[in-house]
């Protein structure tokens, strides 16, 4: 087999474990036997229609084992996948199906409309609809394999960032980054052959895709497919299938922890708890360990594909609110502007290298030179170290506020302001101010039925933060912009919430 790379997993894991199941949908099973025929049959296919070696295959859809399939499938034939958020606006697809210049599309039957409305200024002349159209497709396709040479520094996949500030980008990952991530999720979560995932995190986001079910797949365990995260029906479906692991950003694991089923819920199989995506607050830490749970979190980056630093469960309670130390394969620094490494307890920007490290931005040699230097990639993150070598996640750079000289880390405050008890959401934004030049702004969304009272809830941070620390304004909001995968759009709070003008109530 001359393929090194994503393509060849179902062949590799069929001839280990065929009957074992690999996906469950709904109330389909799909064994790894089926995985493999299914995806040779669809590379067949797709080889058919034209797609070649190099060429962009686009995907469009929520999860569903045809999203897996297309994946493969583009990789055995050495295409690449180019995973799209369907929850995007057409303009946005538009444009990232011509700046991958993707010539083929799959997608779910439920975006039809909007796929009939995208402009025919794209490469795309390929349409396949997942459906009637897809499946006549496999099934009248050869079953002969496909033996395209493959090697662990093609790319695999075209992965565009969230786009939290101006365009998205496209993190080119390769086939041997995403399999050096997979191998670290192995040896770090300690990942078992039955082990049974929930994917309700969405596979078009970094670590939906890469740190939940591709190495449970390489490890031969189950993924338990979910087109949208619902707290109501995660219980069930915890119960149902007796799910070992789940990953989520902290806004569903809140979700899940103040649903009403969330005290008396069957959550005796879970073994395995992990976060990212954004700080985790410590009163969310806190009360998944009252629940008995070990509840992990870890650090990472579409670029890095994503795995960066990762909290085991021997640490979890010692070094609470930390995101850990690197992960077996992978290099990381925490340096000064002058790319010195930090002191102790300072606070230096996060930059990392490995095999799971992207090549480069799609099309974008400028900006794939300004994000590394000497090999190492400038993840725009702060953080401190402390003595013991663990790394605690402070905030982006470009958030940080500069009010009379002193910086300001609002993931600080915010952590704070969501220990509140009837605050369920909140982003601290700096705006301008005549005398301190900025000071931060809480904007935040109050629990169901709560009329908050702002004065109140600066009042409750006197004493806990520093004065220049504590926000002189408060706007209560309805809900907070967020991208797919659940980050904060801190833009776009500012954008809206961010004028002296704004509609904020003012705490003197």
């Amino acid at each position: 087999m001359r393929n090194e790379g994503l393509g060849s997993w179902p062949a590799r894991r069929a001839r280990k474990t065929p009957h074992r199941t690999a996906l469950i949908h709904g109330d389909t099973g799909v064994t790894y036997a089926e995985l493999y025929a299914r995806t040779t049959r669809l590379a067949q296919a797709l080889r058919a229609l034209g797609l070649r070696r190099g060429d962009r295959i686009a995907y469009l859809g929520p999860n569903h084992p045809a999203y897996l399939e297309t994946l493969f499938a583009a990789g055995v034939l050495g295409a690449v996948f180019v995973p799209l958020n369907p929850r995007l606006a057409g303009p946005e697809i538009a444009y990232q199906l011509s700046d991958s210049g993707a010539k083929a599309l799959v997608y779910a039957p439920s975006l039809a409309g909007l796929v009939a409305g995208l402009p025919g200024s794209t490469d795309v002349r390929t349409f396949v609809e997942v459906g009637d159209h897809y499946e006549e497709l496999i099934a009248e396709a050869g079953d002969e394999a496909i033996d395209q040479p493959v090697t662990a520094d093609d790319t695999c996949i075209i992965m565009y960032t969230s786009g939290t500030t101006g365009r998205p980008k496209g993190a080119m990952l390769t086939h041997g980054n995403l399999t050096w991530n997979a191998v670290n999720v192995l040896v770090d979560h300690d990942l078992i052959a039955d082990e049974r995932a929930l994917v309700s995190a969405p596979l078009f986001h970094t670590a939906g895709l890469n740190m939940l079910t591709l190495p449970v797949l390489l490890k031969g365990g189950t993924c338990v497919l979910v087109e949208s995260f619902d707290p109501a029906a995660t219980f069930g479906l915890i119960e149902r299938h007796r799910i070992t692991f789940m990953f989520g950003v902290p806004t569903m694991f809140d979700q899940v922890a103040r649903h009403p089923r969330w005290a008396d819920a069957d959550l005796s199989s879970l073994r395995i708890l992990t976060c990212g995506g954004s700080p985790v607050p410590t009163a969310l830490i806190a009360a998944y360990q009252e629940r008995g749970l070990t509840f992990l979190q870890g650090y990472g980056m579409t670029e890095a594909a994503p795995g960066t630093l990762f909290l085991d469960a021997e640490h979890a309670v010692g070094k609470a609110g930390s995101a850990g130390v690197p992960h077996f394969f992978s290099d990381v620094r925490v340096v000064r502007p002058d790319f010195m490494p930090v002191d102790v307890g300072e606070t230096g920007e996060v930059v990392v290298r490995g095999p799971h490290v992207m090549p480069g931005y799609w099309g974008l040699p400028d900006e794939t030179a300004a994000v590394f230097a000497d090999g190492w990639f400038r993840s725009g993150d702060a953080a401190r170290i402390d003595e013991d070598g663990y790394v605690f996640i402070v905030d982006r750079i470009k958030d940080m506020i500069i009010s009379g000289g002193e910086n300001i880390y609002p993931a600080e405050i915010e952590d704070l302001l969501l220990a509140h008890p009837d605050i369920v959401e909140c982003a601290v934004i700096g705006v301008a101010d005549d005398k301190w030049g900025e000071v931060p702004r809480a904007v935040v969304v109050a629990r169901e039925g709560v009329d908050l009272d702002p004065d109140a809830v600066l009042a409750s941070l006197a004493g806990r933060l520093a004065k220049y620390k504590i926000p002189k304004s408060v706007v209560i909001a309805d809900e907070l912009p967020r991208t797919a995968s659940g980050k904060l759009l801190k833009s776009r709070v500012r954008t809206r919430y961010g004028t002296t003008n704004s509609s904020a109530r003012k705490h003197i």
